[in-house]
This record gives C-alpha cells, sequence and structure tokens, in this order.
C-alpha cells in the first residue's frame, strides 16, 4: 500500500502543477510562481483535507530536485564570463551580500526574532534567484546587453558565496557561535575544497565525456551524468559539506565540456520534473493562516528586498567603475531572491535552529519578488532616464568623473607587463599551495582511517603514516617544484625592477641579488612551515623523517624534468579547455541570418515629454543618418507598431524598439533623449 499512497501522492503534485503551470503560462507569470502556489493548494494547511498523505516521500524527491537543480545552476556557471567582467561581480555581489545580511538582521532584532532567526534571515535575503532572473531577461529578448552580463557574472560570485555561507551557517548552528579563526579556517578548507574539484574536475571530466560520447549513445552519456552528479554530491556530504555544493561543482565542471550542449537537453526534462516537484514542496510548508499574522513583516521584508538589492548592487557595480546607468539596469534586475533562499531556510528548519514561521514568511516574499522582478527589469530604462533628469548636474558630473578615473586606472594596471606577471604567478603559486594542501588533507584524511581497514599492517601505525605522508609528499612535488621555480623567477623580476628604479648607481646589482634571493628565500620558509602545519597529523617520527626526506629529495634529483613535464601539461591541459572556443549551449540549427545579425542588438527606450524626440515624426529625426541605428517598433497605450514608417510620430510615452550595434544605440539613445535640443 506504501507504493500505491505514494504514487497518488506524486500524481496529486504533478497534476496540480501542471494545471497551475499552464493558467501562468497564459498569465505569463513565471512558472516557479504557479508552483509554490500549487503547493499551497494541495499543502496540509489548505482547506478543506489536505491531499497529499505521505509528505515524507514529497520531501525526498524534493531533495533530489535539489540535486538537480544546483546541477542546472553549475551548467550555466561560466568561468569563461567570470574571468570577463570577475572584478566588478566580486566587488558588487560582495557589498550586497554585507549589506543585505547586516538588513535582514536588525530587521529580524526589530521584530524581537531570535539571534539564529535573524542570521538566517539576513543570509536568505541576500542572494538572488539565478533560475528566475535568467530566465526572465531571456523572455525579455535582453539577455546579450552588457548590464546582463554583469548580472549574470554577479550571479555566478554570488551562487559561490552562497556556499560559503551555507558551510557558515551549518557551523553557527552547530556550535552557537563563530569565531574568527573558525570562520577562516572554514573559508580556507572550502576553498581548497573548490580549487582541488574544479582543477581536477576540469582536467578529467571533459575528457571523460569526450569518451563516452564516442558510443553515440544518448543513455550512456545520460547515466554516466547522472552517476557523476550524484557522486560528486555524495562526496561533498562525506566531507561535512552539502549535497548542493557538490551538485554545483560538478555542474561547473561539465559546463566546460564540449558535450555540455547534449547534457543540457538529456538532462532538462529530469530536471524540471524534480524542481517542480521541489517548489511543490516549498508550498507544502506554507500555512495561509500564519501568512496573514506575519503580513507586515512579510510587507516589510519584500519592500527591504526589492529597495536594498536595487540600491547596493547599484552600488557596488558603481564602486567597480561603471557608468550610473549600468548600476542602475543592473541593480534593479538583481531585486529578487529565490533557491538559495529556499536551500538555506530548509537548511534551518533540517537543523532546528530557526522558528516555523520564518520559511514560509521567506518563500512569500520570494514569490512576491518573483512576479515583480519582469516589472523592474522593463521600468529600469525608464528609472534610469528619471535619474537624469532628476539627480543634480554637478551630482551627476561627479559620478561620471569618478567612472572615467576608475577606467583610467584599470586600464593602466593592465598595461604593466611586469605587473601581469606578478598577478599570473602569484595566482598560480596560489593554486599549486592549494592543490598541495588538498593532497595533504586527502591522505591525511584516508591516514586516520588505514588502521581500521589494516589492523596488522607491519609496523602498526607509526609505518602507515609514514607511507601516506610519503604519498602526499610525491604527489605533491610537481606543484611544490613548479612554485619554486615561479618563486625564483618572481625574484628575478622583483630584482630587475629594484635594479632599474637605481639606474647606474654602482650598488643596483647588488641590490638585484639580494631581493632576488630574499624572496626566493622568504617563499622556501614560507612554503616549508606550511607543509609542517599540512603535515602535522600524519608526521612521522625523527629518524623516520628524515630517511623520508632523503628519499624525496633523491626521487626530486632523479626525476626533476619529469615533474616539470608532468606540470607543464598539466598547465597546458588547462589553458587549452579555457582558449577554445565556448562549447555550443544548445543543439539548435543556426538562424539562415545569424552570421549577417551576429553584430546586431535591440534596445527600448521610453519618450519623455521633454526630450527631443517626442512630437516629431521619424523622418525628422533623421536617425539612421545621425546614428547609424533604425526604429523598428512602437508600443504606445498598449498597441503595438512594427516597423513603422517615416511620418510616424513619436509621442511621450512610447516605448521605442532600436535596432543597431552597441555603439549605435548608445549614440541614439543619447540623440533621442536629449532634453531641450533642437534638431
Amino acid at each position: 500500500m506504501h507504493g500505491v499512497t505514494f504514487l497518488q501522492d506524486l500524481a496529486v503534485v504533478m497534476i496540480v502543477a501542471a494545471l497551475v503551470t499552464v493558467l501562468f503560462h497564459r498569465l505569463k507569470q513565471p512558472v516557479v510562481l504557479g508552483y509554490i502556489i500549487a503547493g499551497v493548494i494541495i499543502g496540509p494547511h489548505t482547506p478543506p483535507f489536505p491531499l497529499i498523505k505521505d509528505e515524507d516521500a514529497i520531501k525526498t524527491l524534493a531533495e533530489l530536485g535539489v540535486v538537480f537543480l544546483m546541477f542546472s545552476l553549475g551548467l550555466e556557471f561560466s568561468l569563461r564570463k567570470l574571468r570577463k567582467v570577475g572584478g566588478t561581480a566580486l566587488i558588487a555581489a560582495a557589498l550586497e551580500i554585507v549589506l543585505m545580511v547586516g538588513v535582514g538582521y536588525h530587521i529580524g532584532r526589530a521584530f524581537g526574532w531570535k539571534t539564529m532567526d535573524c542570521i538566517f534571515l539576513g543570509a536568505m535575503i541576500s542572494i538572488s534567484s539565478t533560475t528566475i532572473i535568467v530566465k526572465t531577461l531571456g523572455e525579455l529578448g535582453r539577455s546579450k546587453e552588457t548590464f546582463a552580463e554583469l548580472i549574470l557574472g554577479i550571479l555566478i560570485v554570488q551562487d559561490v558565496l552562497a556556499i560559503v555561507m551555507i558551510a557558515l551557517l551549518s557551523s553557527i548552528a552547530m556550535t552557537g557561535s563563530l569565531a574568527v579563526g573558525e570562520v577562516l579556517s572554514t573559508m580556507t578548507r572550502l576553498g581548497v575544497f573548490l580549487t582541488v574539484a574544479l582543477v581536477l574536475g576540469l582536467l578529467a571530466v571533459p575528457r571523460l565525456l569526450n569518451y563516452v560520447a564516442r558510443f553515440k549513445s544518448n543513455e550512456v552519456l545520460l547515466v554516466a551524468v547522472l552517476g557523476l552528479c550524484f557522486g560528486v554530491a555524495l562526496l561533498a556530504v562525506k566531507l561535512n559539506y552539502s549535497v548542493a555544493l557538490g551538485a554545483f561543482i560538478i555542474g561547473a565542471v561539465i559546463a566546460e565540456a564540449r558535450e555540455i550542449g547534449r547534457v543540457e537537453v538529456l538532462t532538462e526534462p529530469i530536471r524540471d520534473m524534480f524542481c517542480a516537484v521541489f517548489f511543490v514542496a516549498i508550498g507544502l510548508l506554507i500555512e495561509p493562516a500564519l501568512l496573514v499574522k506575519y503580513a507586515w513583516p512579510i510587507g516589510l521584508i519584500t519592500l527591504a528586498v526589492i529597495v536594498g538589492q536595487a540600491l547596493s548592487c547599484s552600488f557596488g557595480v558603481f564602486v567597480a567603475g561603471h557608468d550610473t546607468r549600468t548600476a542602475l539596469q543592473v541593480g534593479m534586475g538583481l531585486a529578487q531572491i529565490g533557491e538559495f533562499s529556499f536551500i538555506i531556510a530548509s537548511l534551518g528548519l533540517t537543523l532546528g535552529v530557526t522558528s516555523d514561521f520564518l520559511y514560509p514568511i521567506v518563500v512569500t516574499v520570494s514569490a512576491v519578488t518573483t512576479f515583480t522582478t519582469p516589472y523592474l527589469i522593463k521600468s529600469s530604462d525608464r528609472m534610469v532616464s528619471w535619474f537624469d533628469r532628476v539627480a543634480p548636474a554637478k551630482f551627476v558630473n561627479y559620478l561620471a568623473l569618478y567612472t572615467r578615473w576608475v577606467g583610467q586606472w584599470s586600464q593602466s594596471q593592465h598595461r604593466s607587463m611586469a605587473g601581469r606577471l606578478v598577478r599570473k604567478w602569484a595566482w598560480q603559486m596560489s593554486l599549486n599551495v592549494a592543490m598541495v594542501a588538498g593532497i595533504f588533507i586527502a591522505l591525511g584524511f584516508v591516514g586516520r582511517r588505514l588502521p581500521a581497514w589494516l589492523p596488522g599492517f607491519p609496523g602498526g601505525v607509526q609505518s602507515l603514516a609514514a607511507l601516506v605522508w610519503l604519498g602526499a609528499m610525491l604527489l605533491s612535488l610537481p606543484m611544490l617544484i613548479a612554485t619554486y621555480r615561479k618563486m625564483e623567477a618572481l625574484g628575478i623580476l622583483l630584482g630587475e625592477m629594484a635594479a632599474t628604479r637605481l639606474g647606474s648607481e654602482p650598488r643596483a646589482s647588488a641590490i638585484q641579488a639580494i631581493v632576488a634571493n630574499t624572496v626566493l628565500a622568504a617563499g622556501v620558509i614560507g612554503v616549508g612551515l606550511l607543509m609542517l602545519l599540512l603535515s602535522s597529523t600524519i608526521l612521522p617520527t625523527g629518524r623516520v623523517l628524515i630517511l623520508l626526506l632523503l628519499i624525496v629529495a633523491g626521487i626530486t634529483a632523479l626525476l626533476w624534468r619529469t615533474f616539470i613535464r608532468l606540470y607543464s601539461r598539466a598547465q597546458v591541459t588547462l589553458e587549452e579547455t579555457f582558449a577554445q572556443p565556448p562549447p555550443p549551449r544548445h543543439a539548435e540549427p543556426p538562424h539562415p541570418l545569424a552570421g549577417l545579425l551576429k553584430e546586431a542588438v535591440v534596445e527600448t527606450i521610453t519618450v519623455t515629454p521633454d526630450c527631443r524626440s517626442a512630437g516629431r515624426l521619424i523622418r525628422e529625426l533623421e536617425l539612421r543618418t545621425q546614428t547609424g541605428a533604425s526604429i523598428v517598433g512602437i508600443e504606445r497605450n498598449g498597441a503595438t507598431l512594427i516597423n513603422p514608417g517615416p511620418d510616424e510620430e513619436l509621442q511621450a510615452g512610447d516605448q521605442v524598439l532600436l535596432l543597431g550595434n552597441r555603439q549605435q544605440l548608445d549614440d541614439a539613445r543619447k540623440y533621442l533623449l536629449d532634453l531641450g535640443s533642437e534638431l
């Protein structure tokens, strides 16, 4: 009978979800909102009686939904795009999260909620929804614009920082406090895990999938991908991280494979099904009576999310050096919360540290902000125009001056060849150190469990520890040798820079040698101390250690060039992964005009009463002659005019659709919206 009950519950979930989803498609509203409402309809708190009898089974399916949801978000993760907008995305995402966590915490305090509720509320309202925002930008046809690329980069960084927050929140929930040392330790271990998983994954997974794809079987490819997904998710759980982290990482790695198009097509139906169950399960937890009781907190938190996210993200993007127009567009596009908020809320309930009312409150706030997201993105152009009209001219000039200054400073930083080399080598050495740390942590983890596996090993625990340490050192040698060589090169470069500043002074060569040797010595000492710290749990006794060091030294001398070639081959493999063109995302035939229109961009502007284009005929404007852009559509009072003629008059309030490249559209916007100018 249990099987019949489960089938009945699953049938109810999918039938109601399907009906509500069709309705929301007709109403042109986000489907996710429909899933949540479907959960409310069939939930235990909605009269006359609950339609779901075995909620535990549905929650189990919802956990699978979390895995597929995070896996799909990982597939959207692009290291290439993140590298392109990485600085802006990191600054904006970090500022936004810090500010919104503080806002949420103080809102909870104002309502007299307990400390853990306040902390979790701050985390919940600090992460925007990648799924909903990306889907909304695509439906509005604005996913290729500059501000949309910045939004995607910020969402990627937010997702990574959300994983960090989940780990920190779990630690807070279990210990009741979070010291600075514990924060640093947690973030360091998480950083090492992410680095090792991404590097090893990028080296192995794309090639594995290329091999599997040779069988020309969708079934084999799908099963292999699902095996990787659940395997890495299980590994993350075994290392005391969440399944969400593991699924996200393997999705990000698979996103760099050439078979990403087929993988997305094959996994999309499975993802859609389990994600639907996940969002319906969220709706099951909503108690309508509780929402009425907490209507005031819901309204205040919703307002805080919309206003706070918009302002904090706009501020972060502007601080990173972008103009006010782009900053405001990005801020209004991110004023929403979604799936990560649900995951954080579920974590609080699972750990038993948050109150029951917090989950439905956050879900309701997410539903409301999901509804408002398309309208906020659509109105971003009008908001920019309003800001340009209302803001004092002197203030706007100061903002523009700051933007130009940051741009010039950034360009000057990138022009220096020495600066680029220093940053590149520092990044590579950090990566090597993280890989070495991952090797020692992993083998130390295994070493502490070896005696249970091999109770009769000769020499006992000490011999096992010695073998584990030797194995970790041998695996680390390629990275350690590469780090030594880069430290040597860095010392020589810094020495030459110091000597250049001294010019032809007699002591220039001596200063150069001192700087080069000091940098190398400091680096070697630092790495040595790190190795002692990493080896502390598996370090053998003195005599055995001396013998092992002699063995490592002998192997290093004999295989020095081999280790260099091995490291270089791995480095070239990683560089080739990012150097090759991005893999196709979807297996769709190209449009016949795709090559002709590859530079074309469409953009909407709003005609205001006091701008030069209001009340003018299209032929009078001579827009194409002046800017190169064309007017291809007008939306007026709900009616749409496609490809208007030259005698069509532009009126205040018209939504004008422009076609051109990026520069032409920028010129056209300035030309049409210029205030008080004569033609």
